[in-house]
């Protein structure tokens, strides 16, 4: 694969390759993220209401929510699978991201024909594109590069980009003046993200191509079995992807029962009117809380773990993702709190959601990013998209299990269900830090690999294997 080719032409240090990936893929988590903000609330609005829905009761909008966004993500296995044998991760996300226009087109109408239809396109769409465009962001740089990382940063600020102005658009719209208005507005979100993707292909040269178009030597690299190292580093993979399923679990109650909860028992009253919109806020704005603090403590967050680094502290990214568990687990506590003042007095304050949410971003910030990056450390190559497509898998799985704890809510309480979720998460995260060692010995220095050197066993099969930001 001739990355050389794409990397050639850079802007502000960064192949330009990398900012046609960050702009797609703000769009087409634009059109997600505003779809994922107004489903739930859609699902239970009331058949004869102002604003109609189909009056599902909470339970089973909670469990389509899941198995919804559990399969979303679990297609990216087979996403994964097909551009690894047969298209090419350039064009494998090319008629992913067609199937998503259809999809989020077709759910713009008032039927539930269409919104069954919809929602099936959009599952087989984001299966192609997800896994795959992430990849790619690997792709663009060469073996060596210290600047992956930040590329990776870089792209996962694009994706919040579009679930904070979703949130806020797509959600405000929908809730204000009809669903299907806000559906109608994902969708052109995605049609925006595929004309950049479509536009930007002289810049992706070399870059997701598919196995007949590889180099001699990178096709060699594809058929060669897997060494011990790498099945060590596979298995370590597969611990991250059971702190994936925990961490997702956990922090995809925001767009179910969370979500709820807002809607239901949190004062909402503003003292002020807001333009269009009234003296309430939307309670689908909530969902673009987090993308805010992403946006705006991104590059803190990152520079704690280097000056943490540089002092010779524990850095891992196996560390740095358990302790993202326990920082999103703590933060369920505000949420503990909200439930008891809702018990007292009849409603919480926006204060517990806007906490809950803070903490919440600052571990995924502590997990997302970082196990994004070190999926192309750990992945052989022959297997890279095939395990971007697990890792999503594992977060479709996470999701699932979110709808399944949401509707624990519905009879075991809320406030019980807030706490429980906020010790199961401290206990995972403190049991892999106390299993830290062993578990990177099983990576075989992946991230220790400095500038300059390079490891011959592995040589030809990491993504990377550069030391993480």
């Amino acid at each position: 694969m001739a990355n050389a080719v794409a990397a050639k032409e850079e802007l502000w240090g960064h192949p330009k390759g990398l900012y046609i990936l960050f702009f797609t893929e703000l769009w087409e988590r634009f059109s997600y993220y505003g779809m994922r903000a107004i489903l739930v609330l859609y699902l239970i609005s009331n058949v004869n209401g102002d604003n109609p829905g189909f009056g599902w009761d909470e339970s089973d909008a909670i469990s389509l929510y899941g198995t919804y966004t559990m399969l979303v993500y679990v297609m990216s296995i087979a996403g994964g699978l097909i551009a690894d044998k047969l298209w090419g991760q350039k064009r494998t996300v090319l008629i992913g991201g067609l199937l998503l226009c259809a999809g989020h087109g077709i759910l713009a109408v008032d039927a539930l024909w269409a919104f069954y239809a919809g929602l099936g396109l959009i599952i087989l769409g984001v299966g192609g594109l997800k896994p795959n465009i992430s990849t790619m962001v690997g792709g663009l740089y060469p073996q060596g590069d210290l600047r992956r990382d930040k590329g990776f940063t870089i792209f996962y600020i694009g994706i919040n980009i579009g679930a904070f102005l979703s949130a806020l658009i797509v959600g405000g719209i929908a809730e204000v003046y009809g669903w299907h208005y806000g559906f109608g507005l994902a969708g052109i979100g995605m049609l925006l993200g595929q004309a950049v993707f479509m536009w930007g292909q002289k810049f992706l040269s070399g870059v997701g191509e598919a196995t007949k178009d590889l180099s001699p030597a990178e096709a060699a690299a594809k058929a060669k079995p897997l060494s011990n190292i790498e099945w060590d580093r596979m298995k370590v993979m597969g611990i991250s992807f059971l702190l994936i399923i925990v961490f997702w679990g956990a922090f995809e109650q925001a767009g179910g029962l969370m979500n709820i909860y807002t809607a239901q028992k949190t004062d909402l009253s503003l003292s002020f009117s807001i333009p269009f919109i009234g003296n309430a806020v939307p309670a689908s704005w909530f969902q673009s809380v987090n993308a805010f603090f992403i946006i705006t403590l991104g590059v803190p967050i990152a520079s704690f773990w280097v000056w943490w680094k540089t002092r010779g502290k524990e850095s891992s990214s196996i560390f740095k993702m358990a302790i993202g568990v326990i920082i999103m687990g703590v933060g369920f506590l505000f949420m503990s709190a909200a439930s008891i003042q809702f018990e007292a007095e009849g409603s919480s304050a926006m204060y517990w959601l806007i906490l809950a949410y803070l903490f919440h971003t600052v571990g995924e910030l502590c997990a997302s990013p970082v196990a994004l990056s070190y999926i192309t450390k750990l992945a052989p190559l022959k297997y890279a998209s095939l395990m971007m497509g697990a890792y999503f898998a594992a977060t479709g799985l996470g999701n699932k299990v979110a709808g399944i704890v949401g509707e624990w809510s519905q009879s075991a309480g809320e406030l019980e269900i807030f706490t429980g979720i906020a010790i199961f998460c401290s206990a995972i995260g403190l049991l892999v830090i106390a299993l830290l060692k062993p578990l990177k010995r099983l990576a075989h220095g992946a991230e220790d690999t400095q500038e300059g050197t390079h490891n011959e066993e592995a040589e030809g099969f990491e993504l990377a294997d550069k030391p993480s930001v």
